[in-house]
């Protein structure tokens, strides 16, 4: 079942006119057509061809990813897959500019108005630097990836983050592009009941669409979302006070964030860590640490490590790193996240990964506007497969609880 959720409009959104709508929808249907057409024969090409010239070729079976992907780029089969899916993912983001260009002042002057209308904060430093790894190529594809500017008070890639990346899960990500963000909210409600943070720190948020939902659970609570990326951010806070939410943003760098000691008592991110060098990686994973309370949680969302899925699926998953600017995607995957964690001062003991399940599968978020019954049901029954948003269903979390009290030196 495709097409099951449409985006849900906002003030700060671009407006598509017909033609740019319906070539926003042909982009979607195309990435659906290859997802639920053309991604299940490769299983059959590779058993039934694939596996049995390798051997014969090499002596042995292919015995890991690198052995499949070896064998598969030779097929002309694969050949075709590669090639529409990343003609697909080129194709999303060229149907949301042309929407952005047309009207960019006018979205401009609407985020700017929205974020003079609310009295969360929006931090921009102007002699803030992003990192290369984010600025020296356009990740995933994205024109201008997430910090260049045309001009002043600039939103345009925020804009076509919101959009793309709505067209990119096919819907799957739920109404508001929040999935992510409820899944943990609803992984939190169900798991920990007495948890109630009285400050949240959302890593990388770029246009914050995972932060929102830790604000509608906890909205006492004091919630920042920070990124490298100043169109983002400006995006990120018009969209918030567009969404009703009173959310802080600010620009600045998981890896040195400005934020004391222990203030957070809960830090979380979403599809964040793949994006980032394996040089960063530690470093946020002790900055995560330096600003959590003690007996604050930790949680980063992201697709699996490699050793939890077997090795064709691990094939399917890296096509993003060889063929979607995503240089990082399968390295990230073949860390040891638990001994990171536990060196940036986490006990192994308290580190763990777990399963949220989507939320847009999920019957308890019908209520939620947006959150049709039957689409949910429709979702629901849907067998997800390799490549696709969150395998299995449910989105991979890593945990970790800052211990209450630190032991003392000995």
């Amino acid at each position: 079942m495709l097409n099951t959720f449409q985006q849900a409009d906002h003030k700060a959104l671009p407006k598509a006119s017909a033609d740019e709508a319906s070539r926003q929808e042909f982009t979607k249907s195309f990435k659906g057509f290859i997802q639920s057409t053309l991604l299940p024969g490769l299983t059959p090409v590779f058993n039934t061809r694939v596996s049995h010239k390798f051997e014969k070729e090499h002596g042995r079976a292919p015995v890991d990813r690198r052995d499949i992907r070896k064998g598969m780029v030779d097929d002309i089969y694969f050949q075709h897959y590669a090639a529409a899916n990343r003609i697909a993912q080129e194709l999303l983001w060229e149907s949301v500019g042309g929407s952005i260009d047309r009207q960019l002042p006018e979205l401009n002057a609407a985020a700017a108005a929205l974020s003079a209308s609310t009295l969360a904060q929006l931090v921009i430093p102007d002699d803030f630097e992003a990192p290369r790894y984010v600025t020296a190529l356009d990740i995933h594809c994205m024109p201008g990836g997430y910090c260049s500017q045309v001009c002043e008070d600039d939103i345009s890639v925020g804009a076509l983050y919101d959009r793309g990346v709505f067209l990119y899960a096919m819907g799957y990500t739920g109404p508001d592009n929040d999935d992510m963000g409820r899944s943990v909210v609803n992984y939190l409600r169900r798991n920990m009941p007495d948890f109630k943070p009285r400050r949240i720190l959302d890593m990388g948020c770029t246009v914050g669409h995972s932060t929102v939902p830790y604000k509608e659970l906890f909205p006492e609570a004091e919630v920042w979302g920070i990124d490298v990326g100043k169109p983002v951010i400006r995006y990120a806070h018009a969209r918030a006070a567009a969404m009703g939410q009173e959310i802080n943003y600010a620009v600045m760098n998981a890896e040195e964030t400005t934020f004391p000691d222990g203030h957070f008592d809960l830090v979380v991110s979403h599809i964040l860590l793949h994006e980032t060098s394996g040089k960063a990686m530690p470093k946020i994973f002790a900055e995560a640490h330096r600003v959590l309370a003690p007996g604050g949680l930790m949680i980063h969302a992201d697709l699996p490590p490699f050793d939890l899925m077997d090795p064709f699926t691990q094939f399917i998953l890296d096509n993003e790193t060889w063929y979607n600017n995503e240089p990082f995607w399968g390295a990230m995957r073949d860390l040891d996240q638990i001994a990171l964690a536990e060196k940036a001062g986490f006990a192994r003991e308290d580190v763990r990964f777990d399963n949220a399940p989507m939320a847009v599968m999920e019957f308890a978020a019908a209520e939620s506007a947006g959150y049709s019954q039957d689409a949910s049901e429709a979702v629901a029954e849907r067998d997800f497969t390799a490549g696709e948003f969150a395998p299995g269903g449910g989105w991979e979390v890593l945990i970790a609880r800052k211990p209450a009290a630190q032991a003392k030196a000995a």
